[in-house]
């Protein structure tokens, strides 16, 4: 039946010709944009998922920035450190020359006041932004922003790199030893192989010693004087002295003693003679085919010494005398020992930071792949679409007007 109210053939041209323009408006818009989910109507879940990913990338993108700014804090911290190890070990050198008695130890010491001073310089200069780490103002911990973590129930939380602070300061000294002034004539404090205290003793060759810690308290002052003057004169006559405080035991000053004498021993390279400890006991080994005269004297009223902070016991250094330069080259080691810790301290944290910071650019990337690979159009597929869809519109077009012609074959019913 045909009708001249109703052209069927023309509503189902004109719905598929309609259904070809969306699709052909869709493939447009994906070329223009570049995407194929632009906006929530696109594709609402895709889009929100890409959303949520693409505020994670600037984020990131902000604590790569942190991370950078942090390494330059830390890699200016490293070179300091490195370069105050490198004058301390100066330091420890002229320390070592001034322990032979026919040197000008006066020329020395202006020498290592030199050092200090510029060691004094590199450490109040070493800062970055205004942050210095290696100062001693602060014992607090600098925190660097690393990553966010997200779960899986979308809850986010802020992750950090903690830096700790290395004091290479100079000027936190601390206070210096008294030794007793009431001395102590027996064997109660310091028993020298059998003999009172303040008795000298001789050690011939291939024989041994031993110096008990009898008794230890606060104040409890100490002294090993080694003289070989009157006959080998390699060591000549040295003496090492320890000041006890409330937290010391006899072990822990026998191994103050001993690590004193044994470390004089090896800076100068004299191998005639060995000390060694064990609990209370110091050994003195006489290796020299010659007669060592040991004395160990002792008081009750000294004053410990205060611990300077950083690198605070530098300035007290002073090799003028014989007893200062046997000091001076026991806390050197300790105060290396800092400046390398502190430098070791820096390279690992920047070497962290230059890891993550890595790690984050990679993960930049990676996210912004899985953003891309969500939303972003297959420009090759579109345009091949776009060709057809282009080819069925015109035959739309063709078929439209064609069904729309139908009706005007019915006017020669009436003729």
């Amino acid at each position: 039946m045909s009708s001249i109210l109703t052209n069927n053939s023309a509503m189902v041209a004109l719905e598929t010709l309609r259904g070809i323009n969306r699709n052909l408006e869709t493939v447009q818009s994906e070329i223009s944009t570049g995407k194929k989910v632009a906006s929530a109507k696109d594709n609402a879940a895709i889009w929100a998922i890409s959303t949520t990913m693409s505020t994670d990338v600037e984020s990131f993108k902000q604590i790569s920035d942190s991370l950078n700014l942090g390494s330059s804090t830390v890699g200016v911290a490293r070179k300091a450190a490195e370069q105050v190890t490198s004058l301390v070990q100066d330091v420890k050198s002229l320390i070592v020359s001034a322990q032979e008695e026919n040197v000008d130890r006066a020329k020395i010491q202006t020498d290592i006041d030199a050092k200090v001073s510029q060691i004094e310089s590199i450490v109040g200069a070493a800062q970055f932004n205004g942050l210095n780490l290696v100062d001693g103002s602060s014992s607090a911990d600098v925190s660097i922003l690393s990553s966010l973590d997200r779960s899986s129930g979308g809850s986010v939380s802020a992750s950090y790199i903690d830096i700790t602070r290395q004091d290479l300061s100079i000027t936190n000294t601390g206070s210096a030893a008294t030794f007793g002034s009431t001395a102590v004539t027996d064997t109660t404090i310091i028993d020298n192989g059998g003999t009172a205290a303040g008795t000298s003793d001789t050690l011939t060759t291939g024989n041994s010693q031993d110096i008990t810690i009898a008794s230890v308290a606060d104040g409890y002052s100490y002294r090993v004087t080694l003289d070989d003057s009157a006959t080998a004169n390699t060591l000549g006559q040295r003496t090492f002295e320890y000041v006890a405080s409330a937290t010391d035991s006899a072990n822990s000053v026998a191994a103050n003693l001993a690590n004193q004498m044994q470390t004089f021993l090896d800076a100068t390279g004299d191998s005639n003679y060995t000390v060694s400890y064990a609990d209370d006991v110091v050994t003195v080994d006489n290796d020299s085919g010659q007669t060592l005269t040991i004395t160990a004297a002792s008081a009750n009223d000294g004053t410990a010494g205060v611990s300077s902070g950083g690198l605070g016991n530098l300035a007290s250094v002073d090799v003028t005398t014989d007893a200062g330069a046997t000091s001076a080259l026991t806390s050197i080691e300790s105060l290396l020992d800092t400046a390398i810790d502190a430098a070791a301290s820096f390279g690992s944290a920047q070497n962290r930071i230059s890891d993550q910071s890595e790690f984050v650019s990679t993960l930049i990337d990676s996210l912004t792949s899985g953003i891309g690979g969500l939303t972003d159009s297959d420009i090759e597929a579109a345009s091949a679409k776009l060709q057809a869809l282009q080819v069925q519109q015109q035959l739309g077009v063709q078929a439209l007007s064609i069904a729309n012609s139908a009706p005007q074959s019915l006017l020669s019913l009436f003729r």
